[in-house]
């Protein structure tokens, strides 16, 4: 047996039990939801920084829309609020890197 206590995707139990294995789960309610959530986040980013890969890339989306919701947001405004940052701060295309400040 081995314990994992962590969020998974919708479908593996069912892949988990397609490979002949058994599984346990538990559905969360909406708090621990959010925690594990953000564990999830923080796993997903690690996973993107130590290979680069566009499907991590993939699944940290797909973990950031999952908290989008269940905060009680909808994309449209997550995408509304970039949108906004954009017009007020910029992107990140020209790659600038800020090297100091000073006073005039």
């Amino acid at each position: 047996m081995i314990r994992y206590n962590k969020l998974v995707r919708d479908k593996i139990p069912e892949i988990i039990e397609q490979s002949g294995k058994e599984c346990t789960v538990e559905v969360m309610d909406d708090e621990t939801y959010i925690k594990y959530l953000d564990q999830k986040l923080n796993e997903e980013l690690a996973e993107y920084q130590e290979d680069k890969a566009l499907e991590e890339l993939a699944d940290l989306l797909e973990v950031i829309y999952a908290v989008v919701k269940a905060r009680g947001y909808s994309m449209e405004e997550l995408e509304s609020c970039r949108r906004q940052k954009i017009e007020k701060r910029g992107g990140f295309e020209k790659k600038l890197l800020l090297k100091e400040t000073f006073d005039k």
